[in-house]
């Protein structure tokens, strides 16, 4: 388990073991919360899987499910979600849960178990991905890592012979490079260095798509059910910030009317890929209210609060990280003091 993910471990442990969670609560734990999910499958063996933040189990789902309703919360859709902060109906607190990218595990796995308990949720679709375009650079980079024990790359204009034999010094490496490419200046670098590191070694990008997405079929049966909510998600799943504005404003209006022509409705709720500062902003929030869209979901952690009616463009999740699938941190973070500390206690975060 890398650093980060310790020190998240340990914050989210003494919050809940000191009791300090329970105290906060009255006073930073919002009126509801939107949940953020990726994947939902069995778990795997791997020892390398620096993805598996972005994957819970169906067991787990289940029983944050279960958590959430013994704990009298609504788990409600996004327009439910969207009316009741609208009108300040904050009678009982709610969830919504949503997924990011459209990742074929949602409809085989996590829909059955929101079925059979009636639970409403959203499924945010980059466009590129059911068209069988998009380029999963991230899944890309953890494919050549775990299938090398030494990999040759150009970094900063120098070659470089990196050893990565066995599973901690894999996760080193995917670690460094990872955020060595979230920090360029342009979301074409990114895809050209790993579209070169996967040509070099074999991996077929191209085949993520058909492989882990669902198709355009598979996205029409899902949505078909009233529980279901589409979300946009952009064309090509851009950190939109790294793009020029007019690009920005393309890539958003565009995988509406893209899931438009191909649903045959108009999505109302948008998810910004990544999510997080670097990747989405004042100038992606100010687009995504001209374009008329009612939500926007950030990666930024944080629980809704009666001011985020004022600010839809720019609204606060709550990750169900694959590393932490454990229901006490479930109710740390819903309690809203975890959240509250990393965010210094301020309730909005619009900037």
């Amino acid at each position: 388990m890398g650093v980060r993910n310790t020190i998240i471990r340990t914050g989210l442990e003494t919050l809940y073991f000191s009791g300090a969670h329970m105290l906060m609560r009255p006073f930073v734990g919002g009126v509801g919360a939107i949940l953020m999910l990726h994947h939902v499958r069995p778990p795997r063996r791997d020892r390398f899987q620096p993805n598996r933040l972005l994957e819970i189990t169906p067991r787990f789902l289940e029983r944050v499910i279960r958590h959430l309703r013994r704990s009298g919360v609504d788990l409600v859709s996004l327009d439910e979600m969207h009316r009741r902060m609208s009108e300040r109906d904050f009678r009982r607190r709610f969830a919504c849960i949503t997924f990011d990218d459209g990742y074929r595990d949602n409809k085989e796995w996590a829909y059955p178990i929101l079925k059979a308990a009636q639970v409403p949720f959203a499924i945010y679709v980059p466009t590129s991905f059911p068209d069988r375009l998009g380029q999963l650079w991230w899944v890309a980079l953890e494919e050549i890592i775990a299938r090398n024990d030494r990999i040759v790359l150009l970094m900063d204009g120098e070659e470089r012979r990196i050893d990565c034999e066995g599973a901690g010094a894999k996760q080193d490496v995917f670690d460094s490079l990872y955020r060595w490419l979230r920090a360029r200046p342009t979301e074409e670098e990114i895809l050209h260095f790993v579209r070169d590191l996967a040509a070099r070694y074999g991996v077929d990008m191209a085949a993520y798509c058909e492989n882990l997405c669902m198709s355009w079929r598979e996205i029409g049966e899902i949505a078909s059910d009233p529980l279901v909510t589409i979300g946009a998600h952009t064309v090509n799943h851009v950190m939109l910030a790294k793009v020029p504005e007019a690009t920005a404003r393309s890539e958003m209006a565009m995988s509406r009317s893209v899931i438009e022509a191909a649903l045959g409705f108009r999505p109302d709720h948008l998810s910004y890929p990544v999510g997080d500062k670097t990747s989405a902003a004042a100038r992606e929030f100010k687009i995504a209210a001209e374009l008329g869209f009612k939500t926007a979901v950030t990666t930024r952690p944080g629980v809704l609060f009666p001011e985020h009616r004022d600010h839809f463009m720019c609204l606060p999740r709550i990750s169900l990280n694959g590393e932490h699938q454990q229901l006490r941190y479930v109710r740390v973070l819903l309690s809203g003091a975890a959240t509250a500390v990393w965010n210094r206690f301020r309730r909005v975060d619009a900037a």
